[in-house]
């Protein structure tokens, strides 16, 4: 079954025992599938490696449990609580750290449990794994976790808009999972951009997930609760396993993932407490992980710090990244790479940036009118389709979208970390967002986003007319701009349905339906310059041709 992962020999026959009962404390009673290796090369037990997911049993997730057990690991996927067949009323992240721990307490009483135990997953089930790391329990051996959410607050409100698309398309999902069907499924995340448009241009926003009644209540509980330090959101975070963990620890993911900003935190985060930590980012959305490069990473790194079946290098090299531009594979020794310098581009008159400041008496001017919001194009979208670089032309050429480009480079320029936008503006309604985008634009034109990022701007710190400084650290890049090719800033007012649109009054967010334009003007003078800071590469390598 996981031949199509080209991982190398298999080093085991496997037995399925399937519907394992699991009991939890409240007497509730989990499923899950124990795939055990039936030839081992070891006199002893092998590591068990714990998989919670809410998403089903079936081939998805049973191909990589197949692949690690033939590998001579046990592997126990679970299915999470009130998911198909385990107890319960499944609740995003709130029953997961004391399921998990159950689920350990449970495994200590198996024959074939020899103590050492890993945590793998991707995605929902590795958030489960960082519940139970931030308790964790004296067996934990090591963890390799794919596109990596350890806060899921963080993930809904984290610069203040609701992510709208993201969390409505994975309710949808989790909703109808069960009744569907498999093949239906795969069908159903594949329109869910067509299907749910409708639902996700309604106002008030409060009913775009009307549909999800009864089948996803967290839905709008989510919006209902927008202030991410409410108490309501206590048990969505397991930040506290940054903190904790000591165990070796594999970080996987991708440039345009949705939780990219949370593993390169947990990377610095571990990195700065000594923990073997390795850090892979290849040129992925959340929805197009390529799992072959994730196995091939995780198999390796567990038999090194879980097996022990191989010689654990002293000093691995802690991150691989996928340099796009280059388009290939660069291995660094940290991540952000040693020996970055900032490059200051300054916005300029004319829609230009430029190397140096002047003084330019007049701004630059647009609206965003929350009645036809700036759309999305692609980024950091759980979308197989939408997600990821897509060419922006057509968005960028609406009177809602401001552009500031460089002259076409004489040479590369490498850009390795968070590039920052500084702006100084000016806005006549205190209600706003403002979203800014990092792209590259080709000989021909075509401009490809490379990284983005919204804010939401404080009522109580907008005075209108007056100017201020707005800053958006944008996500992590690993980008050459090649000779002839220029380095495009995008900003807009907001992404629209990735985020919910801001309404631009004082109404209820969640109820209101009136909505109100506001004019931003961006200052791009001596006294006010307007910048973006581009974290480079001081000696990049040689870009190939255009």
């Amino acid at each position: 079954m996981s031949r199509g992962l080209r991982l190398g020999p298999h080093r085991n026959p496997i037995t399925i025992d399937r519907a394992v009962p699991v009991p939890m404390r409240d007497g509730t009673i989990l499923l899950a599938d124990h795939y055990a290796p039936t030839r081992r090369d070891a006199e002893q037990d092998p590591p068990t490696v714990l998989m919670r997911c809410p998403y089903g049993r079936g081939p998805q997730f049973a191909v990589s449990a197949w692949a690690l057990a033939e590998r001579g690991y046990h592997v126990l996927l679970q299915s999470t609580r009130g998911t198909f067949g385990s107890g319960g009323r499944f609740t995003p992240a709130v029953d997961e750290a004391a399921d998990g721990q159950d689920t350990v307490a449970w495994l200590r009483g198996q024959p074939w449990f020899s103590g050492q135990l890993a945590l793998f997953g991707q995605s929902y089930l590795a958030f489960t794994a960082w519940t139970l790391a931030a308790d964790p329990p004296p067996e934990l051996t090591a963890m390799a976790l794919h596109i990596s959410p350890h806060d899921l607050a963080e993930a809904g409100f984290g610069h203040g808009p609701f992510e709208l698309y993201n969390l409505l398309s994975w309710s949808d999902l989790v909703a109808g999972q069960e009744r569907i069907g498999a093949v239906r499924m795969v069908v159903r995340t594949l329109t869910a951009e067509r299907r749910l448009a409708a639902p996700m241009s309604t106002l008030p926003i409060i009913a775009t997930g009307t549909h999800l009644d009864g089948d996803a209540p967290w839905y709008r509980e989510w919006l209902a609760h927008p202030d991410r330090s409410d108490p309501y959101w206590s048990p969505f975070s397991a930040a506290a396993a940054l903190d904790r963990v000591t165990v070796p620890t594999l970080l996987i993911s991708g440039f345009h993932d949705f939780f990219v900003e949370q593993t390169v935190r947990q990377y610095r985060a571990l990195r700065a407490r000594g923990v073997p930590t390795r850090l892979i980012i290849g040129p992925w959305a959340h929805m197009t992980l390529d799992l072959s490069v994730a196995m091939r990473e995780t198999v390796a790194w567990l038999d090194a710090y879980a097996a022990g079946t191989v010689p654990q290098p002293p000093q691995p090299r802690s991150a691989r990244v996928w340099t796009s531009g280059l388009n290939r594979w660069r291995d660094l020794p940290d991540w952000p790479p040693p020996g970055t310098s900032q490059q200051t581009w300054y916005l300029r008159a004319g829609r230009r940036l430029a190397p140096v400041a002047a003084d330019d008496a007049v701004g630059s001017v647009f609206q965003y009118d929350p009645a036809y919001p700036t759309p999305a194009v692609g980024g950091r979208l759980m979308s197989v389709r939408g997600g990821g670089s897509h060419d922006n032309t057509v968005v960028e050429a609406r009177g809602d979208v401001l552009t500031f480009s460089t002259a076409p480079l004489s040479e590369p320029v490498e850009v390795a970390g968070v590039p920052v936008a500084e702006l100084y503006l000016s806005s006549d309604n205190r209600f706003c967002d403002v979203f800014a985008r990092l792209c590259d634009v080709d000989p021909r034109g075509r401009s490809r986003n490379l990284t983005d990022q919204i804010v939401r701007c404080p009522p109580d710190q907008v005075v209108p007319g007056a100017i201020r400084q707005v800053r958006l650290a944008l996500t992590d890049v690993s980008h050459v701009f090649r000779a002839g090719h220029r380095i495009r800033l995008q900003i807009s007012g907001g992404a629209h349905p990735r985020f919910a649109r801001n309404l631009g009054t004082d109404a209820d967010p969640l109820r209101g339906t009136a909505t109100a334009p506001v004019t931003h003007e961006i200052q791009h003078s001596a006294r006010y310059p307007s910048v973006l800071l581009l974290p480079i590469v001081t000696q990049p390598e040689n870009a190939p041709g255009r």
